[in-house]
């Protein structure tokens, strides 16, 4: 016997897999778009965004008049769905445009710098040592801080901000002087500038994707294996215990197929031995039975005027007795013998036109409507013996009700054969029943409402034999329907 895996462990170790490969997934992305250091947040590709924003942002302002800085930024506010504010502030922290705002304390300090006011001349200072208004500034020196400057979050309000630091000469500048352009939002995204959501969706897409590719075998397998079981257990319920299931796999769902194999062959074993049992018991009574019938027809013949009546009644039940015994020899043949006979092509309408002279009197109407064309591949002699036992319950159980209807068509690669009257039908509860050996709708088993209950079941056995299958449903407004159908067959 192969080594288990079980089912458990199995599911444990695709959700660790899965859980490993989504977060190596969600890590690169990460590690892709991020940066290390104070502004982690802000993705490495929005910095691309933002500085090419703020160069086209300077450039407009270093073209127009202050006093139309604040519709400028007013635009590009705009253009971001005013998602994100863009505001202008001096080397000092004061604001020259844009809508005003508070700056809380921490945002100050970084405007402000904790070095001191940023080089260049400010607003109570005249020019560096060393150098006059008439003559030309010297190159001022690199600011060493970060362009880029994020607050992880600021609170009351909540907000993200970036802070971009340059050196901006307006036109009615002599010469350039820090500008820190601040962007503000109240979300992360600010409008698709801080942060694209496009990749994560991109990303998340592709988790499920591959997390789909990833269980889909264990579900279908599980499935699979489930849906072949179901099939094969409602066929062993029917009585087909030769159905089997596959046992290649090596978990608990394994071992239930294993077990489901074991209970049919375990099944099928003890219904062979029951019915051939039956069998061995109607055929040795046979002997016995004729030589009591041999007996009672010498005493008919020597006894008395005053004792025939007796003779008479016992040698009613002796064919009582006779019949039901042959019923028991027909189910044991059917049962047995039938699977080793092979399917031959029966025309139906023979096989039909053969059961209705065996079985219906001159008093039944039976409407005969088989095309004459019809062949399906089954035993000529069982698919007649369970035609003539349906005929033989039908003129039985309703006879006088009305004319017996025997159907026959082609049903694509099938043929369904429907023996229907007119009688009473059955009680809707005993239908699924019917079929059963030894089962009788009509509890009563004496000879007026019928035999032992091996009429349909002997119809069942023969057709599954011929590997069919039968079904039975009342009418409207009244009768009894069995529908038989076989594998259909072209006509030579």
């Amino acid at each position: 016997m192969p080594r288990r895996f079980p089912l458990y462990a199995k599911i444990l170790l695709l959700f660790f897999l899965n859980l490993t490969l989504l977060a190596v997934m969600f890590w690169m992305l990460f590690l892709a778009q991020f940066r290390n250091g104070p502004d982690w947040f802000l993705p490495s590709d929005a910095s691309d965004r933002i500085e090419a924003e703020s160069d086209i942002i300077l450039a407009e302002l270093g073209q127009q008049p202050r006093a139309k800085w604040s519709e400028i930024l007013q635009r590009f506010d705009s253009g971001y769905h005013n998602k994100v504010r863009f505001l202008a502030f001096d080397g000092h922290g004061d604001q020259l445009t844009g809508e005003p705002i508070e700056l809380p304390g921490e945002i100050r300090h970084h405007l402000n710098g904790p070095r001191g006011p940023p080089p260049g001349p400010g607003p109570d200072r005249g020019p560096p040592p060393g150098e006059s208004p008439d003559h030309p500034p010297r190159d001022l020196p690199h600011d060493p801080r970060p362009n880029f400057m994020i607050m992880n979050h600021t609170k009351d309000p909540s907000r993200y901000w970036v802070i971009v630091r340059a050196m901006f000469q307006a036109p009615d500048q002599s010469r350039p002087e820090p500008l820190n352009l601040v962007l503000v939002s109240d979300t992360l995204a600010a409008g698709g500038l801080f942060f694209a959501v496009g990749p994560w969706i991109t990303v998340g897409l592709a988790a499920v994707a591959l997390s789909a590719l990833l269980w889909f075998p264990l579900v279908r397998g599980i499935n699979r294996s489930i849906a072949q079981m179901t099939q094969a257990t409602r066929q062993i319920a029917e009585g087909r215990f030769d159905t089997r299931v596959a046992e290649g796999r090596r978990d608990e769902l394994g071992d239930l197929g294993r077990s489901v194999n074991q209970m049919a062959a375990r099944l099928a074993g003890l219904v062979a031995g029951q019915k051939r049992f039956l069998g061995d018991v109607a055929h040795e009574l046979c002997s016995p039975l004729a030589k009591l019938r041999v007996s009672l027809g010498i005493l008919d013949q020597r006894t008395g005027d005053e004792h025939k009546d007796y003779v008479a009644r016992a040698e009613d039940e002796a064919a009582h007795i006779a019949g039901l015994v042959n019923e028991l020899l027909s189910f044991s043949k059917a049962s047995l013998a039938a699977p080793a006979t092979p399917l031959r092509s029966v025309n139906v309408r023979q096989a039909v036109a053969k059961a209705v002279h065996r079985e219906a009197p001159d008093h039944a109407q039976v409407n005969m409507e088989v095309p004459g064309e019809l062949v399906v591949r089954a035993d000529a002699e069982l698919l007649t013996r369970a035609l003539s036992n349906l005929l033989r319950n039908a003129v039985r159980y309703a006879g006088e009700c009305g004319p017996i209807t025997v159907c026959a068509q082609r049903e694509q690669d099938k043929v369904k054969i429907t023996v229907a009257d007119r009688g009473p039908g059955v009680p809707a509860n005993d239908l699924p029943r019917l079929f059963d050996p030894f089962y009788r709708a009509d509890a009563s088993r004496d000879r007026e409402t019928g035999g032992v209950g091996l009429g349909l079941a002997i119809v069942k056995t023969c057709i599954e034999s011929c590997g069919g299958a039968v079904a039975c449903r009342n009418l409207e407004p009244a009768g009894l329907e069995v529908t038989i159908r076989l594998q259909g067959e072209k006509p030579d």
